[in-house]
């Protein structure tokens, strides 16, 4: 077996695990897991920047190392717990394509057979045919598998009595002997006291993701999901930003949490509504899976999402940002929580390569060719940090002349965490200062808090962490007074 050496390691704005593998050549490099071919089981070649090195695995490994990389000279960013300096490779590397996840160009796979809920309409059309069946076959199987109440996890669960016309037995026999329901298994299902549920979901490689579904009084319920197992982007007040990135989650693995939680929750909170890309991940790392699984959710014979209650949230990749604009009708949010580059640069790392200034003007730029369009800002309260009025006044300034809404998150603690939430009395008055200028905004306060399910909360980050940057001195005093 093969044997991993791990090293925490910071990435100029992202982060990820440094690993070697046992017995192999004395080189060093990121894992990026789509970079590992399968069709190997004795050679594994690994893309490490532009470079290709082969690892020849041994069946008597050496003992156990920690890693200590040379070669490129580069300053790292500062941490509070700084080891070793370790070369870094740049955020494009990551920002790009950080492994995992689908190939737009290749049918999504379980094994041998196909996996139905990380198909579009159209692939499953194609797919359909390509067995010898009519289109429609293809058409009724995605009602089943997405609307009308039935959400199929297998192919008894595709004749149901509502229908008058069946799928064709012939059909049903391919899809059992080629195709796969199921992307995801559940493994858990915590009720928080105010309702919210946080269901835990297993893949295939045994790591576990978080679904939040948040009921509300007022006929609307959403299903917050998540984009990847863990996150690269390191904000400093997000704990599934401790975890790193592991990989990216398949638009098979996100389309079925929407699916799991109608199908297992409808009966008690009623309609779920609205999908929210805010639980774990960075949702534009992979801006393909992300759009392809936003379409499936709004497809009018399916989910039937409306495309306004899809909102996808991001830090602020810019390029990939300007895709989603262009290539998705479903809404943005972006995660802004700061008003200089100062503060943003420390708590959201993602700042040092794309500026303030930049993500701001390229939202004007974008929203201008959009009709009728609201961007959402998301901006996560911290006391003495953020939250000052002169922060609400710089705010107002930074989105003016932008269509928007503006949402005052509260800080959900947690283990580890440097920063206090803003009191209750303070986001109101900076909640007043934004009213008054004109702006929409809107007061989020914390729910599932009590099980770890609320903004911000849900991971778990495990022994090796994502290191906490360096508190910038004129700040030194707040995230004292917080410890």
């Amino acid at each position: 077996m093969r044997t991993l050496a791990i090293a925490n390691m910071e990435v100029g704005s992202v982060w990820m695990r440094l690993v070697r593998v046992r017995g192999g050549a004395p080189s060093v490099f990121l894992m990026k897991p789509s970079a590992v071919s399968s069709s190997s089981k004795t050679t594994r070649t690994i893309r490490y920047k532009n470079h290709l090195s082969t690892f020849f695995p041994s069946s008597n490994p050496p003992p156990i190392t920690f890693l200590s990389p040379v070669s490129p000279t580069r300053r790292p960013l500062s941490t509070a717990t700084c080891s070793p300096q370790i070369p870094l490779a740049t955020i494009e590397d990551y920002c790009s394509d950080a492994g995992g996840g689908d190939d737009i160009n290749v049918l999504p796979k379980k094994g041998s057979r196909v996996l139905l809920k990380g198909m579009s309409f159209t692939e499953l059309q194609q797919w359909v045919r390509s067995h010898g069946f009519r289109p429609g076959q293809a058409l009724m199987l995605w009602k089943r598998l997405y609307g009308d109440d039935i959400w199929a996890h297998c192919t008894d669960e595709l004749e149901v009595i509502i229908y008058c016309v069946g799928l064709n037995k012939d059909f049903k026999k391919m899809l059992s002997e080629h195709a796969e329901f199921r992307a995801l298994s559940l493994k858990d299902i915590l009720t928080s006291s105010d309702g919210t549920r946080k269901i835990l979901f297993m893949l295939d490689d045994g790591l576990v993701i978080e679904t939040v579904v948040i009921p509300c009084n007022r006929g609307r319920t959403t299903v917050c999901v998540s984009s990847q197992v863990g996150c690269a982007m390191n904000c400093q007040f997000c704990y599934t930003g401790r975890m790193g990135l592991k990989r990216h989650l398949t638009a098979a693995e996100i389309v079925e949490q929407a699916v799991f939680a109608r199908r297992l929750l409808s009966s008690e909170v009623g309609s779920i509504t609205n999908v929210v890309f805010m639980g774990m991940g960075e949702p534009l790392h992979k801006v393909e899976n992300v759009i392809k699984a936003a379409n499936i959710m709004v497809h009018e014979q399916g989910l039937h999402f409306s495309p306004r209650k899809v909102t996808v949230s991001t830090s602020g990749l810019v390029p990939q940002l300007k895709q989603f604009l262009n290539e998705s009708n479903c809404a943005l949010a972006v995660s802004l929580n700061a008003t200089t580059d100062e503060v943003r640069n420390w708590i959201m790392p993602i700042n040092r390569k794309y500026k303030l200034g930049l993500l701001i003007e390229t939202l004007r730029e974008e929203l201008h060719f959009k009709n009728n369009y609201k961007v959402l800002f998301e901006y996560v309260m911290l006391a003495g940090v953020n939250d000052s009025f002169d922060d609400a006044k710089r705010l107002i300034g930074l989105v003016q002349g932008i269509p928007c809404k503006i949402n005052l998150i509260s800080f959900n603690p947690h283990c580890g965490s440097q920063f206090t939430p803003t009191t209750d009395e303070k986001m109101i008055e900076f909640r007043n200062i934004l009213a008054g200028a004109g702006c929409t905004v809107f007061l989020r306060l914390s729910r599932g808090d009590d099980q770890m399910a609320a903004c911000g909360q849900l991971g778990n980050p495990g022994a090796i962490q994502a290191p906490l940057l360096r508190v910038p001195e004129k700040f030194q005093t707040a995230i004292n007074a917080s410890i």
